[in-house]
């Protein structure tokens, strides 16, 4: 049985995935790798994070699988419809990625788009076809022996927490942030991004409670979103089926 390294939002932070990568045991032919999605926005190297995982997906001696996070779902609202109410918080990062795409620094965090900037932010004109549909391609949600993978979450219905492919619409599996999920979630093991690990709810999480900013553990989930992109967070791994945690910033074994 192989082992699945899962990654979590990386979030324009190339130099934080590499580091993480090469503390991973070398990948075999029967081990797979998860990116949970959310390779975009935030950090300066959105436009070399895409590159390399796709390149991983076509060369790497694992097999890869590489998720839709709510951000690239975004970017595919943005290019076939507009949305401004996405691209205009300064905090969503989307112009730290035209600066990555225009092969330019990143901008001041507070500095404001250019009318210039704006209009090629306004309907993501700046991607290239292929990454547009290499985002169009990537999957809600992938399962192996060991656990269900996906962006957000899952929602209940009628209390009960459906297996991923019965949850329609599947947007939910990208954007959900709800309590209920993290605490009350029973089934499969599940390896979540999207929600900061800060911002769970620390009384229900078994892996370092002192540390709020690390990876939680729930009964029957795992949160591994730890901030990548923002201001003093870092970029978290697990392996499983061994639930080892990697991180950027240094690396625990449990």
């Amino acid at each position: 049985m192989g082992r699945t390294f899962v990654i979590g939002d990386v979030h324009g932070e190339l130099d934080a995935l590499m580091r993480v990568l090469s503390d991973l045991p070398k990948p075999s032919a029967a081990d797979t790798i998860v990116f949970l999605g959310d390779y975009l926005d935030r950090g300066p190297r959105s436009r070399e994070v895409v590159e390399f995982v796709r390149q991983l997906e076509l060369e790497g001696t694992a097999k890869v699988v590489a998720l839709r996070g709510n951000h690239e779902d975004a970017w595919l609202k943005v290019i076939d419809h507009g949305w401004d109410g996405f691209l205009l918080p300064r905090g969503n990062g989307c112009l730290e990625t035209l600066r990555s795409y225009q092969h330019l620094p990143p901008p001041a965090p507070s500095r404001q788009p250019t009318s210039e900037e704006w209009a090629l932010l306004h309907r993501g004109g700046f991607f290239p076809p292929e990454v547009v549909a290499w985002m169009r391609r990537l999957p809600f949600f992938y399962e192996d022996e060991h656990a269900i993978y996906l962006h957000a979450g899952i929602p209940a219905q009628n209390g009960v927490y459906l297996h991923p492919s019965k949850v329609k619409p599947q947007n939910a599996l990208l954007w959900l942030r709800d309590r209920d999920f993290f605490v009350r979630y029973r089934g499969k093991y599940l390896v979540f991004g999207h929600t900061v690990c800060a911002t769970l709810p620390q009384e229900f999480s078994a892996y370092t409670p002192e540390d709020p900013s690390d990876a939680f553990a729930g009964p029957c989930l795992a949160g591994i979103d730890t901030g990548a992109g923002k201001k003093k967070g870092f970029l978290t791994a697990l392996e499983l089926p061994a639930r080892r945690v990697y991180e950027s910033r240094r690396k625990i074994r449990r």
